[in-house]
């Protein structure tokens, strides 16, 4: 049997070893422990077999998420959309419903399979069926036989054409985007079939994914529209014009770069000339640059900030005073970036050119808002996926380890080196531009956000959780303009583990509201004793060699008695003299003691926060030295 598994055998080899046996005359517990040992080969090649179709369901997925990035018009999308959906659970039709609210009814967009009544322009009503239990409830919905099922209510028409179709097996699944109600995705079987959780789950991510694309492309075919709109208004204005027939010329070669694929740096290269030389820049609402075409980066200052908010503000090209050109590139009242154009030298000093740089340099940013909204777009069904797996490794009772490491391989998430958790929770300003930045920077450094109770949690590689944790905050807190609280933790380097270092790092940002540190960052190590208690696992040996160690080091190599010293220093309240009589020792010796005690731990140990530490550790290095010695006793006595 194991041989037959080893080999991906068929099912009727296991019977023929069973049918083998019993024609060679074994006897009836001979055959019994055969027969167990077949039905346990068989279940077992079945796990395997629906393990390995959960694989290729994901693995379609992303596949799916990927093609729905393409730069479609709506019905070829929908058009991808079904046809991806019947593929991916292997049944005979599929097809997209979008609401009509008014009407009370929900139009067939696109339909994929072998279909004679379910075509593009059929109206479904809204009154009965899969579809408005899917949408009541906000979640698959399926029958296995849908003209049999009474559980929920029928509409004759649709009764009507599942009928004709001769369908069994339907599902409906709600397209929702936010708050929006878009239609609902069906597929469905000329077979009676029950849908497992798995297929819920991968219809639902479908879905999800579908929804996401189909708003881009909206969004898309509405800037096309008015790309095509302001191209349409430019010929007439300026038809006679050789300045029109430029400018119509450069349009088109910029969007056409845009739909064919080409990024930021080949659009500002692509435009950099047209725009008289100089540096063009762009940069994205943050203020980072994102693509320049030029030697020389534009410069900062007051008066380009200034610039940046008119240019926005207008909705038009704005120029300083130090003949820097700033452009807005937006999507309707949401900033999307900014274009800066440093003329070249003898280009910028006004003129008759300036007209035209400024018509130019305004096709430009849209062209830039173009290609920055695609990319939004793309990331948000990408970003979705990734979400889902940080979320999943957040959990406590979490997916097993394996297997959220082959979800981490296949989105190309990297997590085998340490990694440290960052919780950032804004103290002010729009929650939603710190998800966006926080997209951002998780794809900048390789790691993976969520956002859990109105706070940012980053995953981030790095080793040292209190240089993660400011790098977030000072880049986080300048994007928003407010100040940020972070608690961090870690490093990290189980997957299982990436849960509970969570609750610490969440632990250090509560510690921090607790003591008023409002704008501050801490770890477990930065809070000291407070950071030890907080801790999962409580590391007493790290925390004694941070606050004493060099003093104990020097004790061990150098043979002196400065922790003791130490220890009768805060026993007699502060006090060299009262602490040279316990010590009996002269005055002098404790204060030189006390120096080299500076000099190993720093001036500030005297201070009453640290202090309170020094004699914490030395409390549990004496408690730690009592335990070591008592446990060498009861092995002497043992032995002897």
């Amino acid at each position: 049997m194991l041989e037959l598994l080893a080999r991906e055998a068929p099912a009727e080899d296991f019977e023929h070893v069973l049918q083998t046996a019993r024609n060679s005359g074994a006897t009836p517990e001979e055959l019994e422990r055969l027969t167990r040992a077949k039905d346990l080969s068989l279940n077992i090649r079945g796990l395997f077999s629906r393990r390995q179709q959960r694989e290729a369901g994901l693995s379609a997925l992303v596949d799916t998420a990927r093609d729905l990035t393409h730069p479609y018009n709506l019905d070829t999308l929908l058009k991808v959309i079904t046809r991806r959906a019947r593929l991916l659970l292997g049944l005979d039709m599929s097809w997209v419903t979008f609401h009509d609210f008014q009407e009370r009814r929900s139009v067939v967009r696109a339909a994929d399979g072998h279909t004679s009544s379910i075509t593009v322009g059929f109206e479904v009503p809204m009154t009965g069926g899969v579809g408005l239990q899917a949408r009541k409830r906000s979640a698959p919905f399926w029958s296995a036989d849908y003209l049999r099922d009474e559980t929920f209510v029928h509409s004759p028409v649709i009764d009507t054409v599942v009928r004709a179709e001769g369908l069994h097996a339907i599902m409906a699944v709600p397209l929702r985007h936010e708050e929006s109600e878009l239609g609902n995705l069906y597929v469905a079987g000329r077979r009676i079939r029950h849908f497992d959780p798995d297929e819920l789950s991968l219809m639902s991510s479908l879905a999800d994914l579908a929804a996401v694309a189909i708003e881009k492309t909206r969004l898309l075919d509405q800037a096309r529209d008015e790309v095509a709109g302001l191209e349409l208004n430019t010929s007439r204005a300026m038809d006679s014009s050789a300045t029109a027939n430029r400018l119509r010329t450069t349009h088109s070669r910029l969007i056409d770069l845009v739909l064919e694929g080409g990024g930021l740096h080949a659009l500002v290269t692509e435009a950099a000339p047209l725009l008289g030389g100089g540096t063009l820049t762009v940069r994205d609402h943050t203020g980072r640059t994102i693509a320049t075409a030029g030697e020389a980066p534009a410069p900062d200052g007051a008066a380009l900030r200034a610039a940046s908010l008119d240019a926005h503000a207008e909705r038009r090209p704005v120029r300083t005073r130090d003949g820097l050109w700033v452009a807005p590139a937006s999507a309707g009242q949401e900033a999307l970036g900014t274009l800066l154009l440093t003329p070249a030298p003898g280009k910028g000093d006004g003129g008759p050119d300036d007209g035209l740089r400024v018509e130019l340099l305004g096709l430009v940013a849209q062209a830039a808002a173009l290609v920055l909204l695609m990319q939004r777009s793309a990331a948000a069904a990408e970003g979705q996926v990734r979400d889902e797996l940080f979320n999943d490794l957040l959990k406590e009772d979490q997916l097993p380890a394996a297997k959220l490491a082959e979800r981490a391989r296949r989105l190309g998430v990297n997590l085998d080196g340490p990694h440290v958790v960052v919780v950032a929770r804004p103290e002010g300003g729009s929650l939603g531009r710190a998800v966006i930045w926080a997209s951002s920077y998780a794809h900048q450094h390789s790691g993976l956000k969520s956002v859990e109770s109105g706070s940012i949690v980053l995953l981030v590689p790095g080793t040292d959780p209190g240089a993660a944790g400011k790098a977030a905050s000072q880049e986080l807190s300048t994007a928003l303009n407010h100040p940020v609280t972070v608690g961090t933790a870690g490093p990290v380097t189980e997957l299982s583990a990436i849960g509970r270092t969570y609750q610490e790092a969440r632990s250090c940002l509560d510690a921090l509201t607790a003591l008023g540190g409002k704008g501050g960052t801490a770890s477990p190590r930065e809070l000291g004793f407070l950071g030890l208690l907080l801790s999962d696992s409580p590391n007493t040996a790290e925390f004694v060699n941070n606050t004493i160690g060099p003093v104990l080091d020097y004790d061990a190599q150098q043979r002196t008695d400065l922790a003791r010293t130490l220890e009768a220093y805060f026993a007699s309240a502060g006090s060299p003299t009262r602490a040279a009589e316990t010590l009996h020792v002269h005055p002098n010796t404790v204060s030189r003691r006390l120096e080299r005690i500076t000099e190993l731990l720093g001036p500030s140990w005297l201070e009453p926060s640290q202090a309170l530490e020094v004699q914490l550790a030395l409390q549990m290095q004496r408690t730690r030295r009592a335990l070591l010695r008592g446990r060498r006793d009861q092995a002497g006595r043992a032995s002897g």
